[in-house]
């Protein structure tokens, strides 16, 4: 009796190991099979996140991986295509980002396109970019660009105290108006500003008065003019847009594109200056050489104040075309690297290597 209880008792302690056995490998199959689903849903949501992320990112950078694809420029300084901008249906390939100019628009002369931008309608302080519009309303003003004047001795003192950048003409002085034509738009003379100011309108404020009308007619309808020189004024303000148009506008006229293109002058002697003398375009003075891929710089109008950076008007001929590049917002001064020539050779050797182009 005792052998076959002790018997019953250790089959069923048997009974009781096997269950908890069985118990056991049946919850490591159950938990081996929630883990393998567990990694399904993960990738499965990973590669679902990652579809998204592709379909948010341009075509042309899904291969880089997500740091790249989302290192994107986020200056707001960029470049747009033309389609963009003028309504075209052209798209256009430009690179503005390594600008030293904040501000900047490149246009094709001929069509009026514009090919690449930055900052296009931001306000800017034109600086002596304001000239080219006193040299439009000489040459739309003055009859006889070859009549010999006297210079009025009543400005000097205040463009001397202003520190105003002078073509070389003295108070008092006889000079052609084409000599000062000539001194507007190579040295940035502030003396022949005033001269045509004088002469055409009486007064400077009168003449800045013809250049606001001038702006208006030519739609340039975030354009300001306080004076005929670019001398700093908190309202005397224009846009890389603008400045464009207006030299697009200025260039149809032969006369102001003969001085515009030239890279020195002489004037005729005089008492002051029994050999005459020669000024020189301050662009081409900052430039190494006007050659750039495919093509050379033909003329440009330079400008520079404190508040203005440095800024310059270009125009360029590559490849048989013609195009125009206004830049502003130059970290700099005349003390330092010609940062605006830099950046004009920069942009017109892209045109000219075909870095920008027109795709049909």
């Amino acid at each position: 009796m005792e052998r076959r209880r002790y018997e019953r008792e250790a089959s069923r302690k048997r009974r009781q190991k096997r269950q908890r056995r069985l118990a056991l490998y049946m919850s490591g199959i159950l938990l081996g099979a929630a883990c393998m689903a567990g990694v399904v849903w993960f990738v499965a949501g990973e590669n679902r996140w990652m579809l998204q992320v592709q379909d948010s990112v341009p075509a042309e950078t899904q291969d880089w991986g997500y740091a790249d694809a989302w290192s994107g420029r986020s200056d707001g300084l960029e470049s747009v295509s033309a389609s963009e901008e003028q309504g075209t249906g052209m798209e256009v390939a430009a690179d503005l980002s390594g600008l030293y100019s904040r501000n900047a628009v490149l246009k094709e002369l001929g069509t009026g396109e514009i090919l690449a931008q930055r900052g296009l309608r931001d306000r800017i302080y034109p600086a002596s970019l304001t000239k080219i519009m006193t040299a439009v309303l000489a040459v739309e003003n003055i009859e006889n660009m070859d009549e010999r004047i006297i210079l009025s001795e009543d400005y000097f003192p205040g463009l001397y105290e202003e520190g105003a950048s002078m073509a070389g003409f003295l108070p008092g002085e006889e000079a052609s108006f084409r000599e000062l034509l000539y001194g507007v738009l190579l040295p940035s003379g502030a003396e022949c500003c005033m001269e045509f100011a004088y002469r055409i309108a009486g007064s400077e404020e009168a003449f800045a008065a013809m250049m606001n009308e001038k702006a208006q007619e030519l739609e340039l309808y975030d354009t300001h003019f306080c004076n005929a020189t670019g001398l700093h004024d908190p309202q005397h303000y224009s846009t890389v847009e603008d400045i464009a148009q207006l030299l697009q506008y200025a260039l149809q006229n032969q006369t102001f594109r003969e001085a515009f293109t030239s890279s020195r002058y002489s004037t005729f002697p005089t008492v002051q200056h029994p050999e005459g003398f020669t000024f020189y375009s301050t662009m081409f003075t900052a430039m190494e050489s006007p050659e750039v891929t495919g093509g050379v710089i033909l003329g440009g109008k330079t400008g520079y104040t404190e508040e203005a950076g440095l800024c310059l008007a270009s125009l360029a001929e590559i490849e048989g075309k013609e195009y125009i590049l206004v830049t502003a917002n130059a970290a700099g001064s005349h003390q330092t690297e010609p940062y605006h020539t830099i950046d004009a050779a920069n942009v017109y050797s892209q045109v000219g290597s075909g870095q920008i182009h027109l795709n049909n």
